[in-house]
């Protein structure tokens, strides 16, 4: 998943929480002239809103991460080709009381699945990013 987590009441907005919350679980600390905006709201399971922030992090290279191992088990990145490849992408289907209930997007990569919210916010970011090939 994307850092992410409650917005503390110092945080001015949902851009200052983004940026705390990458800081604190990554250990990357990032400005506010990184930011290329918010995504729109979405609802995670418990009903909470969720505010997708993106942000420019520039070269994967020249990152140091330092992840907070309470926090995060595992760090990977996905290249944007990759997600763009159609064999990577596929959906799940999920039942509710024996029915169809609802299809999420779900992104493959080696042992990596990824779904649920981080896919969707996944799926809206290719969107914006690659209009045309997505």
């Amino acid at each position: 998943s994307f850092p992410g987590g409650r917005r503390d009441p110092a945080d001015g907005d949902a851009v200052a929480t983004a940026l705390r919350e990458t800081r604190e679980e990554l250990g990357l600390a990032l400005g506010e002239a990184s930011v290329w905006g918010q995504l729109r709201p979405l609802p995670d399971r418990q009903g909470q809103m969720v505010a997708p922030v993106v942000a420019n992090l520039g070269p994967l290279e020249d990152l140091t991460l330092t992840p907070n191992p309470d926090e995060v088990e595992e760090v990977f990145t996905l290249p944007l080709a990759h997600l763009l490849r159609e064999e990577n992408q596929g959906y799940t289907h999920f039942r509710a009381a024996g029915r169809y209930g609802y299809t999420l997007p779900v992104f493959l990569h080696g042992p990596h699945r990824v779904w649920g919210l981080t896919a969707i916010v996944t799926e809206l970011t290719l969107e914006l990013l690659a209009p045309g090939r997505y």
